[in-house]
């Protein structure tokens, strides 16, 4: 089919990111690309086959495929392909094939990489990889290892109050921790020498060990500047040890922190871990929607912005277990507080409601419950004040089946691995992404390491809970684009939690099971999963760049609607979008949906 200059320029004219090149730079490129008619059922090329260079579909229809034949694009005129492979090594990551009489613009190899260096605007729109991300000099991108002193100063034990004063004036610190070889027994402060030795008249013989803090709050040194922060803020504490795998690392102090900005999120938390009610707490939690904007507005990702948001539920938990405890009294026996859903996973957005359950010791008595039951009503009712709605499937501690004694969820989850039933699965799938909040950690940590050598063991199960995975879907409509929402208040809008970032977290949670990975948050996951080899290293690079795009798409849609003075929702109208945002947005959602058909067919992307 013969097209002349003047058609061909008019056409490309009219397609994104085309349109954004002057006309002489048109004219100079329409001569180089080349016209190929295809006819219906032809092979334009096979997955893994060297790429001759981008597509662009003048008229007719091209069904792309991927690695397990499965269809993820019907492509009409005006669409291109080929990019993500020219953009990864020139391999093609996908298989196309015309399905009507189709008439293609082939962009030679060698041109559509001289294009892309000449141009920017075409570099932004077809190089999907994630930009490298600079580096930033605050407390929401560094991590505890890069603020704390190390090596800490330490003393044994046995040192005499007097000792460790002359130790603190001659490093000029405020506090020394207290050790056997590498292992953290205690921490001294100054506050101590003037509130236990001075203040009692205790002899300045008196050794460390009788006034130091035992077992001080640690943080490990993947943890983030901001997690210090607040919890030197919920606790009022001033110095955090850094303890990872029982070896102290090192000491940070209020001082290490006083060069980094996280005062929004850090104010929030230090006024509810302050407040003496929940009605107090909820005029902190109804500043959220604000960090929201403040935050995404500041340029943080997204896994940054639902950190700090879900450090405010966590303050928030803790703090009305607190004034539970002071209400009701001790408990009867240890028990252990944990959240699960967006909070488990650390995930909360401007939108959340609660998902928790209570771990009781094994140790509880049948009067025991009315306790528990109280604790439980206490503090669900205090986090519905606090925005926190009631969770609409009953899913928290006040319902009697998700409080229970320690053998009690070893049964369950026994239970739903080896009759992994319908309910089974979705309970499990829940009950997957617990993590503690306040309590016993201990009631835990047993728990999770054997159910998930368990679950990993149990290839039925796996099976089962893969295919409930693959039940949430990306939007994606063959024909048209996007498949949006048909009826109802949110019509013509996509989803973007339940098609958008869920699809993503069941991924993760299933590559969990499959590695025995331990962490519950969906990026971790997937950089776990990585780095075990349940997925290959190219799969992960793609599934985490659609990752962040979903969900960073789906905060700034928030935010928005915020900045519009409306409730944040995660209804996302594509009509909003720029043609660039559609098109990279699209894309993100064929990686997942790719990803599901190789899990879905065993293969995990394995190369």
């Amino acid at each position: 089919m013969p097209i002349s200059e003047t058609d061909l320029i008019r056409f490309l004219t009219s397609v994104h990111p085309y349109d954004s090149l002057k006309q002489s730079t048109l004219r100079d490129l329409a001569p180089k690309f080349q016209i190929l008619s295809v006819n219906p059922g032809e092979m334009i090329y096979e997955l893994g086959a060297d790429l001759a260079g981008l597509y662009l579909v003048y008229h007719g229809e091209v069904e792309v495929f991927d690695e397990n034949h499965m269809a993820i694009s019907i492509l009409g005129p005006r669409n291109s392909f080929g990019e993500r492979g020219l953009t990864r090594g020139g391999r093609a990551a996908t298989s196309a094939r015309a399905s009507t009489a189709t008439v293609l613009l082939l962009l030679p190899r060698k041109d559509f990489a001289l294009l892309m260096q000449a141009e920017p605007a075409v570099t932004r729109f077809f190089d999907r990889r994630r930009p490298d991300t600079p580096i930033q000099n605050g407390l929401t991108t560094t991590r505890a290892e890069s603020v704390m002193a190390a090596p800490p100063v330490t003393c044994s034990p046995g040192l005499t109050c007097q000792g460790a004063a002359q130790l603190m004036r001659a490093h000029h610190i405020s506090c020394v921790c207290i050790s056997e070889g590498d292992r953290l027994l205690g921490i001294l402060t100054t506050r101590d020498l003037t509130e236990k030795l001075l203040a009692e008249g205790l002899p300045f013989s008196t050794p460390v060990s009788q006034i130091m803090t035992k077992n001080p709050r640690s943080l490990p040194p993947s943890a983030i500047g901001s997690d210090v922060l607040h919890a030197m803020m919920e606790h009022h504490i001033g110095h955090i040890p850094v303890v990872q795998n029982d070896q102290l690392m090192g000491i940070i102090t209020q001082t290490d922190l006083t060069r980094f900005q996280a005062v929004s999120s850090a104010e929030l938390v230090s006024s509810i871990a302050r407040a003496n009610s929940a009605e107090e707490m909820a005029k902190g939690t109804a500043e959220i929607p604000r960090l929201l904007v403040q935050l995404v507005a500041g340029g943080n990702r997204h896994e940054v912005v639902t950190r700090l948001i879900t450090d405010i539920a966590d303050t928030v938990t803790r703090r009305l277990l607190t004034l539970a405890q002071e209400t009701l009294g001790p408990p009867p026996v240890p028990y252990l507080w944990l959240a699960c859903g967006s909070q488990g996973r650390q995930e909360q957005t401007g939108v959340s409601d609660q998902d928790n359950c209570l771990i009781l010791s094994d140790e509880a008595q049948p009067q025991d419950d009315a306790y528990f039951a109280a604790l439980a009503a206490f503090v669900c009712e205090g986090l519905n004040t606090c925005g926190y709605v009631y969770c609409p499937g009953d899913m928290m501690a006040t319902n009697p089946r998700w409080r229970q004694p320690l053998h009690v969820w070893r049964d369950y989850f026994g239970g739903w691995i080896n009759k992994p039933a319908p309910e089974a699965q979705m309970l499990a799938s829940v009950m997957f992404d617990l993590r503690p909040i306040g309590g016993d950690v201990a009631l835990f940590e047993g728990l999770q390491s054997s159910v998930l050598a368990a679950a990993c063991a149990n290839s039925i199960f796996v099976a089962h809970m893969t295919s409930n995975a693959l039940k949430h879907t990306p939007p994606l409509g063959l024909l048209r684009g996007f498949a949006t929402i048909r009826s109802g208040e949110h019509r013509n809008t996509l989803d973007m939690k339940h098609n958008g970032v869920v699809p993503v977290t069941d991924l993760g949670r299933i590559y969990a099971l499959q590695g025995k990975i331990s962490p519950v948050n969906t990026r971790a996951r997937l950089e776990a999963a990585a780095a075990s080899g349940v997925i290959s290293a190219s799969g992960a690079r793609d599934l985490l760049d659609a990752y962040d795009l979903i969900a960073q798409t789906r905060l700034e849609h928030q935010a928005a609607l915020v900045r519009q003075g409306a409730a944040p929702d995660n209804y996302l109208a594509p009509s909003n979008l720029s043609d660039f945002e559609r098109s990279h947005l699209r894309d993100a959602f064929v990686v997942v949906k790719t990803m599901q058909s190789a899990l879905g067919h065993g293969t995990g992307l394995l190369s």
